[in-house]
């Protein structure tokens, strides 16, 4: 069986020099029907390994699960790197950001207010121990030295931004080891003395995290990793966007003058990414450093390779730049094509407030809670309550997360978005039954704030006055696009529909192929497509389109169901030729 090492200057395979050459291909971001076409593109760019994260909480929803099933496959995402002549590099975390909702924690892991979040805590290592001896358990098999492709295992993900408990981090050392890993063992911080310091560990096997000055940021790391190869574990050759923003897009060129200057000095490399993907369904994080910042559902990140797996400028660029150092293999992949352009009308609407019993089950609580305490833990909830006052007042809430809607007696009153702080606002009456519909964007993946609660934090109180008697109804997102609409319900074309709302249309489509479906004309919502959950949107941009994968789609006819949150301008789904991500900004 091949063996790989680390020697004094060189990673070192079957004993003779190897550089890492490898880009970052998440496979719970791309659908399981095009890992092989993602890969197969990233060897034709001249790369020799492939990186993904391993999401906790995608792969463990409850406590006592662990689902390996379709796009969550693993095993057979190594797999296919292997068959495809590549190596891998495995990084489960437990804590991955990855711009992924809680970093990849499980959210039922911070029921207990008493759980550590990365540090050396009982009841958080006994939960963190299981876990990875679930993940490993399918790596273990793909190593490098049982002739799979495996190469490196990371521990924990940039610890010295978050924390510098080396207790913690020779924990997780052991329960990895402790799980048949044999390969080497990584870490990656950025190249600041007191974050490599901190998030590094004797033993293992330190990277740096940068995107520019490699000749500078590898001194600083040769200074923490004094023999061995150096590595940047994370090359930012783009960026991630947020609900509000511009489309965050990196010069090709500058790019792979960047990577030209790392390969010069001898590293190996980690492109991140080398393909994005997407954030399907309401697996998107967000970034709180003051001010709540959502991410969007596009995962594009200005890659090489975009978030339909076609081939930017970028890609041509860092071939280009890999073929002065390594041979790198043919034909380059084709240009894309047009994706097909439909329209199609939507109708049927099912009107949440018209009668909520049909989508969920409602909960009785004297207080009001925060979702974290509610089973299941929803993503969206209908809040419910009577307001019975001598005079209109004030309604004001503890903390909102993220998004309130609120109804006083069926009519619409506002909408506070944590983003802005939000916390109060006048109540039209000073009786009647009040509704307040809670949507939970996405928990942060960075910094102190991980693993906080959602939905409506510290009650609600009007003149003061605490409110309690509250029936709480979570949302069943799986089984919303199952609701029919009530006989006589229709849309008038042309006409706005104000949400919250569902609504369908059918698309006739000549044979399945990616699509990209257009927003722009609605509010802010959820999109599924024969079932499969696209993501959100959201009319502010920058995203405008949602990315639907080829393998989603059947040639014939297909069911689209739009969740409509706020007011969806014009009832058409327009599938248009390209993706539109949004403006760019310098």
């Amino acid at each position: 069986m091949p063996e790989f090492s680390i020697g004094e200057s060189d990673f070192l395979l079957d004993g003779r020099p190897f550089r890492i050459l490898s880009g970052g291909l998440h496979y719970f971001r791309v659908h399981p029907g095009q890992w092989a076409d993602r890969i197969d593109k990233a060897r034709r760019m001249g790369l020799n390994t492939i990186e993904t994260y391993v999401p906790w909480n995608a792969h463990a929803p409850e406590p006592g699960t662990f689902d390996l099933s379709g796009g969550l496959d693993l095993g057979r995402f190594l797999q296919l790197i292997a068959d495809a002549g590549m190596y891998a590099i495995v990084r489960p975390g437990p804590y991955i950001c990855a711009e992924w909702d809680n970093g990849g924690l499980p959210a039922w892991l911070f029921r207990d207010p008493e759980v550590g979040v990365r540090r050396f805590e009982p009841r958080y290592l006994a939960a963190v121990r299981e876990y990875l001896a679930q993940a490993l358990r399918v790596v273990v098999p793909h190593q490098v030295d049982r002739g799979g492709p495996v190469l490196l295992v990371q521990v924990e993900n940039e610890y010295g931004a978050f924390g510098s408990d080396s207790r913690y981090l020779k924990a997780l050392a052991e329960y990895t080891r402790e799980a048949g890993i044999t390969v080497p063992l990584t870490t990656v911080d950025q190249p600041v003395p007191g974050m490599l310091a901190a998030g590094g560990l004797d033993g293992l096997h330190r990277t740096a995290s940068f995107g520019s000055g490699a000749e500078s940021r590898l001194a600083i790391l040769r200074a923490h990793q004094p023999t061995g190869p150096l590595m940047c574990g994370e090359f930012w050759n783009g960026w991630f966007d947020h609900w509000g923003a511009h489309h965050h897009t990196t010069s090709a060129g500058e790019a792979a003058a960047e990577l030209d200057a790392l390969l010069a000095a001898g590293a190996s490399v980690n492109l991140y990414m080398f393909h994005g993907g997407t954030n399907f369904g309401l697996t998107s994080g967000a970034n709180d450093k003051g001010v709540y910042q959502p991410l969007v559902t596009s995962y594009d990140y200005d890659a090489p390779l975009d978030e339909a797996g076609h081939p930017t400028p970028k890609y041509h660029a860092f071939r280009e730049v890999i073929a002065r150092y390594h041979p790198v293999p043919g034909p380059v992949p084709p240009p894309a094509g047009p994706a097909p352009a439909l329209t199609a009308a939507l109708r049927d609407p099912v009107r949440l407030l018209d009668d909520p019993d049909r989508w969920g089950t409602w909960q009785a609580h004297h207080d009001l809670p925060v979702f974290d305490d509610l089973s299941p833990m929803p993503r969206l909830a209908l809040l419910r309550t009577r307001v019975d006052g001598d005079r209109t007042g004030v309604l004001t809430f503890g903390e909102v997360r993220d998004r309130a809607t609120v109804f006083f007696d069926g009519a619409p009153v506002g909408t506070l978005l944590r983003e802005h702080h939000d916390r109060a606002l006048a109540l039209p009456a000073a009786r009647g039954e009040l509704l307040v519909l809670v949507e939970d964007q996405g928990r942060v993946d960075y910094g102190p704030r991980i693993g906080e609660a959602k939905g409506i934090v510290g009650g609600a109180s009007v003149h003061g006055e605490p409110l309690t008697g509250w029936e709480v109804l979570p949302i069943d997102l799986d089984a919303v696009p199952g609701l029919r609409p009530a006989a006589g319900s229709a849309v008038r074309p042309g006409e706005p529909v104000a949400g919250p709302v569902l609504l369908r249309a059918e698309v006739d489509v000549d044979e399945p192929a990616d699509l990209f479906l257009d927003t722009g004309e609605w509010g802010k919502g959820l999109v599924w497509l024969n079932g499969f959950l696209l993501g959100r949107y959201w009319r502010r941009g920058p995203q405008r389109t949602l990315y639907v994968p080829g393998p989603v789609v059947r040639a014939g006819a297909n069911e689209l169901v739009v969740l409509e949150l706020d007011v969806l301008l014009d009832p058409v789904a327009r599938f248009v030729p390209g993706p539109l991500l949004g403006h760019t900004e310098a």
